[in-house]
């Protein structure tokens, strides 16, 4: 296998995508932050001094989806046409769950885009609400399906 992000001389290199074509791509990626309950609590009823923790991760997610060039040293600063983040609430185990979409219609994919936004809207709501909670933890960051380009559609089969 050939690794692409590699000059002559070993070293870092951004991919030319110059003469890829231009397709619909969309990637969507999920993660999970797990708090105590009276957390979970405390952001369904709305009790967050700091404001409306979910609206405000969501905000937090898109931004950073637009951002992840600034932030992922080879990755594209790539034209958005979409991101959408979406949120579901499991009492059971604690947890809020977090899927981030994003597309494109462009020469590269927005996996690394999908994967900022939704790591990012974890963050957000544990900086919200840290002053309560600091055992919160994030986990299982991972790409669920990205579609478009010439690698096809992968789909997650876990």
């Amino acid at each position: 296998m050939e690794f692409t992000h590699f000059n002559k001389e070993g070293r870092a290199k951004m991919v030319d995508v110059g003469e890829k074509d231009d397709t619909s791509r969309v990637a969507v990626a999920s993660c999970y932050i797990e708090m105590k309950k009276e957390t979970l609590n405390a952001i369904i009823e709305g009790q967050i001094k700091k404001g409306d923790v979910l609206a405000v991760a969501q905000v937090g997610g898109i931004m950073a989806s637009k951002k992840t060039s600034d932030l992922i040293p080879m990755c594209h600063n790539i034209f958005l046409t979409g991101c959408n983040i979406e949120f579901e609430i499991d009492k059971d185990s604690s947890r809020i769950h977090i899927t981030a979409e994003v597309k494109t219609t462009g020469k590269t994919g927005v996996e690394m885009e999908a994967l900022t936004a939704a790591s990012t809207t974890a963050l957000t709501i544990y900086d919200m609400c840290k002053a309560i909670d600091r055992e919160m933890i994030i986990g299982d960051i991972k790409l669920l399906e990205k579609k478009g380009g010439k690698s096809g559609h992968f789909i997650r089969r876990d």
